[in-house]
C-alpha cells in the first residue's frame, strides 16, 4: 500500500526548517540557496539567502534574506546568556538593516502582532511595551532630541477577533498618516521542531502573514500591500501535536538503539516498520490518524509565561540598541535633553 502524503504539508514558519524538509524530500542540496552558519557562546546564527524563484518554490518560502538565532540554553533562563543573545541580536539586526539598504536616519514603525490575552500569541504586544519610542519627540520638540536616536513609533493593533479589522488594514492607515520608511513586524510563529519552540528567533525581509503558521490565509504586512519595506521578526511559540508525536518516535528510536548497543534488528523488533519510514512519511501517517479526530492540537509548553516575557525582552532590548546608535550596554539614559 502506498500512502499519498502530498496533502500533509509541513506547517512551519521557519526558513531553516523548510530548507531541511525540502532537502530531505529531494535527497539533494537545493541550488539558489546561500547559507552561512556561525556559532559562539551557545548561540547558532544561520544566514540564509533564497536567491531565485526556483529555490523559493522548492522550499516554499519567499525569495529574500533570513537570519535565524537558535539558542537551546534559553530554556534555562540564564540571565547572562540572555544578555549575550541580546547583544548578538542587536549586532546582527543592525547589519541586516545595512544589508537590505535601510539608512540610519530611516523612520521606523514597529508593529506587535498577536493577542495580548493569549500568552503564546502575546509576543508582539510584549515587545511593543518595551520599545523605546521617539516619534513624539521628533514631532513636538525636535530641537531637544540628542544625536544618535532615530524616529521610532510602535503599535499593537490587536487581532481580527477582537477588533473586527484586519491588522494589515490598521497598519495601512497608520502608514498613510505617519509615512515610516520601514516597518518591523513582530509575531509568534509555529515550528515543526519542539526543540526550537521558545528558543529560536527568525528575522526576514519578506514581511509577514498573520496566522500563516497555523493555517490561516490572511492579508499580510508586506511591501506589496503597504508600499514600505517590511522586516518580520518571529519566535516559534507553538507546534502541532503531530509534530510532538513524530519527535517522540525519533527519540524512542535513538533510545532503543542506544540500549541495544546499536543493534538495528533489535530496535526494529520494538519499533516495527516505523524505523523504515522517513521522517516525512511518519509525520504524514501521524497526521492521517490525528486530523480526522480533531486531535492535531496546537500545543505550547507549560512554562510559556516565563519564556514569552524573556524572549520579548531580548527582542525589544536588541531592537532598541540596533535602532538607536546612542544606546549601549553601559548607558541607556534619557534620550532628550
Amino acid at each position: 500500500m502506498t500512502l499519498d502524503l502530498s496533502k500533509y504539508s509541513v506547517r512551519t514558519d521557519l526558513a531553516i526548517e523548510s530548507k531541511a524538509f525540502a532537502e530531505e524530500t529531494l535527497g539533494a542540496p537545493i541550488s539558489g540557496l546561500m547559507e552561512d552558519i556561525e556559532e559562539h557562546d551557545g548561540i547558532k546564527v544561520t544566514r540564509l539567502d533564497i536567491q531565485n524563484e526556483e529555490a523559493s518554490q522548492k522550499i516554499g518560502k519567499i525569495k529574500g534574506h533570513y537570519v535565524t538565532f537558535e539558542v537551546p540554553g534559553l530554556r534555562t533562563q540564564d540571565t547572562e546568556l540572555q544578555d549575550k543573545v541580546t547583544q548578538s541580536f542587536a549586532k546582527e539586526f543592525a547589519q541586516f538593516l545595512k544589508t537590505i539598504g535601510i539608512k540610519s536616519e530611516a523612520k521606523v514603525l514597529i508593529v506587535g502582532l498577536g493577542n495580548w490575552n493569549v500568552t503564546p500569541d502575546a509576543l508582539g504586544p510584549l515587545v511593543v511595551e518595551n520599545i523605546m519610542v521617539t516619534r513624539h519627540f521628533f514631532e513636538l520638540v525636535p530641537d531637544q532630541v540628542n544625536e544618535g536616536y532615530r524616529e521610532v513609533s510602535a503599535v499593537a493593533p490587536g487581532v481580527l477577533g477582537i477588533t473586527g479589522i484586519e491588522s494589515s488594514e490598521i497598519v495601512q492607515g497608520i502608514v498613510e498618516r505617519t509615512k515610516p520608511d520601514l516597518i518591523i513586524a513582530i509575531d509568534a510563529l509555529a515550528s515543526r521542531s519542539l526543540e526550537r519552540v521558545n528558543t529560536t528567533i527568525q528575522v526576514a525581509d519578506i514581511g509577514i502573514h498573520p496566522g500563516s503558521g497555523i493555517g490561516n490565509k490572511r492579508r499580510g504586512l508586506t511591501y506589496e500591500v503597504l508600499g514600505v519595506p517590511c522586516i518580520a521578526i518571529g519566535v516559534p511559540t507553538v507546534c502541532y501535536a503531530s509534530t510532538i508525536v513524530n519527535n517522540v518516535f525519533d527519540l524512542m528510536n535513538h533510545h532503543f538503539s542506544a540500549e541495544t548497543g546499536g543493534n538495528q534488528a533489535q530496535s526494529k523488533q520494538i519499533m516495527g516498520l516505523l524505523t523504515e519510514l522517513s521522517e516525512n512519511e511518519r509525520l504524514g501517517l501521524v497526521k492521517e490518524v490525528l486530523e480526522p479526530l480533531g486531535h492535531d492540537l496546537i500545543v505550547t509548553p507549560k512554562e510559556i509565561d516565563n519564556f514569552i516575557e524573556d524572549i520579548a525582552n531580548i527582542i525589544a532590548s536588541g531592537l532598541n540598541q540596533a535602532l538607536h546608535q546612542a544606546i549601549n550596554d553601559e548607558n541607556v539614559g534619557a534620550y532628550t535633553h
